[in-house]
């Protein structure tokens, strides 16, 4: 059980750095207007959201 937890987070630390690099480097540097930055970093901030929803979802069916 330990090592399908660690296994999980592993997998979700993963996901996360690769949320945070792919989305918020567009934010940083992208060119379009302050608009269209706004939209993504939106975006990236919802998928966070469900991203750790979905994440604590099943650390509560690990722990049932």
């Amino acid at each position: 059980m330990i090592i399908v937890k660690c296994f999980v987070y592993i997998i979700f630390a993963i996901i996360y750095l690769l949320i945070t690099f792919f989305g918020i480097g567009p934010v940083l540097l992208a060119d379009g207007s302050n608009q269209e930055r706004m939209i993504t970093l939106l975006i990236v901030v919802v998928i966070c959201v469900l991203i750790t929803m979905v994440l604590r979802f099943i650390i509560r069916k690990m722990n049932a």
